[in-house]
């Protein structure tokens, strides 16, 4: 007697073909495998172990076989029910680096922001020089001529030189400097403030003393001053430790690369001036300057989210970069 090995799914046992009756219990579905669970199509039980699933009793009774069942077709049309959802993970995109611009780009004027502590600081510091300048006694009629006809050059004053006798007038003249600000005129050493630009020439001086005939040399020092920075993923913040910077003498120029300083401090006796070729891409009209008594901040915005390494580009790669733009330059000339 021949026994042969059913091929039904989920039985296996051997059977005789001459007394085959339908105890056969076996699985007439196919394995499914979804999620970590392990069953079949044709009933309800699941189980995460592998053994555990091939143990699974059948569901069906029926005779023994011994043909081996055909492979399942792959099927287009899916079963709803038991279609599995396929989630494909993509890594996330990077996006392209901006373009670096040339850094000979047309610069525009930063807006300023001038702190209540700046303006206190600076009118007690324009009160100080004030008296000094008036302590030093202007000698320069006595030690050189005086062409007949000169004009007084202290702010407002309008009086001319006329004789020995014009150096013992009273000079009325404005000690500070001329401020224009949203359509107001006016002087920083006094409060009337006018709209007419001509009611502004004709304000009287606020300030008693001796005539100057000749105008004065810029005395201001050029120093280096110390300035730090720090970022955010969208910004960049310069500060420049100038104390009582004078916001009517100073400004910060900026375009997409490169940041212009200029600050008049110390009521203008001092002057810092640097110029940075940045490492990143700013975006110059979303940035601003705000000035403090003991410093000015300046606060650039990127052009793109990211890290800078440094606040300024290497010379080696602003070289790199110039000679990039010649060659470009010199290219386009060929071309045409």
């Amino acid at each position: 007697m021949v026994l042969l090995t059913c091929y039904n799914k989920g039985c296996g046992q051997k059977f005789d073909p001459a007394t085959n009756s339908d105890a056969c219990v076996h699985h007439p579905g196919v394995p499914v495998f979804h999620d970590a669970l392990k069953g079949w199509s044709c009933c309800r039980k699941r189980s995460t172990d592998f053994t555990e699933f091939l143990n699974i009793p059948g569901c069906s009774k029926g005779p023994h076989s011994n043909e081996k069942p055909p492979e399942p077709e792959k099927n287009t049309e899916e079963d709803p029910a038991y279609k599995e959802e396929v989630i494909v993970v993509q890594p996330p995109k990077i996006a392209a680096p901006l373009e670096r611009p040339p850094a000979d780009e047309l610069m525009v004027n930063l807006p300023v922001m001038v702190s209540p502590s700046l303006k206190q600081a600076l009118e007690k510091k324009l009160q100080e020089l004030s008296l000094k300048s008036e302590i030093v006694e202007n000698d320069s009629a006595e030690t050189q001529g005086v062409p007949v006809g000169t004009c007084c050059k202290n702010n407002a004053c309008k009086k001319r030189y006329e004789d020995e006798s014009s150096n013992s007038d009273t000079c009325v003249y404005h000690t500070g400097v001329p401020i224009f600000h949203e359509g107001l005129k006016y002087w920083s050493c006094c409060r009337r403030k006018t709209t007419e630009f001509d009611n502004f020439l004709e304000q009287e001086g606020c300030a008693r003393g001796s005539h100057n005939w000749f105008k004065k040399e810029d005395s201001a020092q050029k120093v280096v001053c110390r300035y730090d920075w720090h970022q955010t993923p969208s910004a960049v913040s310069v500060a420049v430790y100038s104390k009582v910077p004078v916001p009517e003498k100073s400004f910060v120029q900026a375009n997409a690369v490169k940041l212009n300083i200029h600050i008049e401090f110390e009521g203008g006796e001092k002057i810092y001036d640097n110029d940075f070729i940045l490492h990143g891409v700013i975006d110059p009209q979303k940035s601003n300057v705000k000035m403090m008594g003991t410093k000015v901040e300046i606060n650039l915005k990127k052009a793109e989210p990211g890290s800078w390494a440094k606040l300024e580009l290497p010379p080696e790669l602003v070289q790199s970069n110039e000679l990039e733009v010649v060659t470009d330059d010199m290219k386009v000339v060929q071309d045409e």
